[in-house]
């Protein structure tokens, strides 16, 4: 684990350079721009480069790393999943995260949820303004990284949103617009991540070919895939079943996996979007117990007594460790052998899950059945029992608990969007308030965005 603390460490600090000169996202310097739509847009190799940056910054440093300031570590301390035990140094503050009780002062949430996400979102901005008025890439790689791009900025959109609600809605580079933007409606977000998805399906490639067989750039099932998860948080049912369907569908590049030790397996056929961290995914050394008490985090005792009996996720995906006591912890990713797994950034077995719930919002009862169903006999479990709409949509969260835990923030965001997060969090939070659900908007952003004075989050 000394190893992951010097990695984090290294990673904050390769970054500093590059973030202070986008800790304010909304005042970029216009000439720099201007320098990357002159020189990297000239051909195909450097504008490949340019798209490929932009996965490096999401996959090694902050909201989408996987690491102990990713979203998926932060917002599983914030749900019922994880205890915190990292508390010593910069990354200390995740037991702000743990106790539902942040401060708009917390450096994780400014610099890696917040500045983070932004940043990719200007980058992309860059690269579709590149795009526009170059006329040295060739056009098939031109629509590649068109849809990339869209794909990426819907990406970080949807987590912003998620986790904050109302939030500066970003999607030009200008400097002018940027400056004075202020909060912008989540409808409207929304409005503009599913737009984003829809160009996107359009014109990204339908296999991986352009990535030489590996799955690690989005392509038209990973746009599909996450505008199925994004319309049923917007409540489309239909649009959400329909998306789900295009990827379930298409069984020659995507299919359950029988084996659970292999789901997590670079490039293997449940995987819909990973990315490739150098040697080992980050998510390993976060949530793996070396030792106890483990050195980033716990599975709460309650959340591993949640599954039933016989449930081959329990038996596969999570391990133990004891001292003092017995610790639990994730085991998805468990392979110490190098570049043998990838951080899994969309896989087939959410879209199963939304199907379900998409369908059982609709009433169509044996639809919903048959996806939960697929989901629960891969784990080794029978046939769900529910048989109504109610009784369905139980289930089905159970399900999504039980399958993408301390996966992406999974779980935390769930809670909130089904309206049970008080229900579960009182018992479990000492001091619990239902303001906590959204994170507090980050104080230099209100302090540098004129248009956001006095625009904080209720509660903080």
């Amino acid at each position: 684990m000394k190893r992951n603390y010097i990695l984090k460490t290294l990673y904050l600090a390769a970054i500093c350079v590059f973030i202070s000169s986008c800790e304010e996202f909304v005042k970029i310097d216009p000439p720099r721009t201007d320098l990357i739509k002159a020189t990297v847009f000239e051909g195909d190799a450097t504008t490949i480069a340019a798209m490929t940056d932009i996965y490096y910054q999401m996959s090694t440093t902050g909201f989408a790393s996987g690491n102990a300031v990713s979203v998926s570590f932060l917002a599983s301390l914030s749900s019922d999943e994880t205890i915190n035990y990292f508390k010593s140094g910069v990354i200390g503050e995740a037991q702000q995260f743990n106790d539902n009780k942040l401060a708009a002062t917390n450096s994780e949430l400014n610099t890696n949820l917040w500045i983070l996400p932004y940043t990719c979102i200007y980058r992309a901005n860059a690269i579709l303004e590149g795009l526009a008025s170059s006329n040295g890439v060739s056009e098939n790689l031109k629509n590649q990284c068109e849809g990339e791009a869209k794909f990426i900025r819907a990406f970080c959109h949807f987590y912003l949103v998620n986790l904050f609600g109302d939030v500066p809605l970003v999607t030009t580079t200008d400097y002018r617009v940027n400056s004075n933007l202020g909060r912008a409606k989540t409808d409207d977000v929304y409005k503009q991540i599913i737009q984003d998805l829809t160009d996107a399906q359009g014109l990204l490639t339908d296999d991986f070919s352009f990535s030489k067989g590996e799955r690690v750039r989005a392509n038209k099932g990973a746009a599909t895939a996450l505008l199925a998860r994004a319309c049923l948080y917007h409540s489309d049912w239909v649009n959400a079943e329909a998306q789900a369907t295009t990827v379930i569908n298409d069984s020659g590049l995507y299919s359950l996996l029988s084996d659970l030790t292999t789901v997590f397996v670079k490039n293997n056929a449940e995987a819909i979007l990973q990315f490739s961290n150098v040697y080992y995914p980050n998510d390993l050394f976060t949530f793996y117990g070396f030792t106890a008490p483990p050195f980033n985090c716990a599975l709460r005792s309650q959340f591993v007594d949640s599954f039933e009996s016989g449930d081959n996720r329990r038996l596969n995906w999570i391990g133990s460790v004891t001292g003092d006591s017995t610790y639990y912890f994730p085991t998805k990713y468990h392979s110490f052998v190098s570049e043998a797994e990838y951080s899994t950034v969309l896989r087939l077995a959410e879209q199963y899950l939304i199907r379900a719930e998409a369908r059982a919002q609709q009433n169509n009862i044996a639809g919903a059945q048959a996806d939960i169903n697929a989901i629960r006999n891969r784990a080794g479990l029978g046939n769900t029992a529910a048989g109504d709409q109610a009784s369905l949509l139980t289930a089905i969260a159970q399900e999504r608990k039980a399958e993408l835990f301390t996966e992406w923030g999974h779980r935390w965001l769930d809670l909130k969007r089904t309206g049970q997060v008080d229900m579960v969090l009182s018992p479990l939070k000492s001091g619990w308030k239902s303001t906590a659900a959204l994170y507090p908007i980050p104080q230099d952003q209100l302090l540098n965005d004129p248009a956001m004075t006095g625009a904080q989050n209720s509660g903080y």
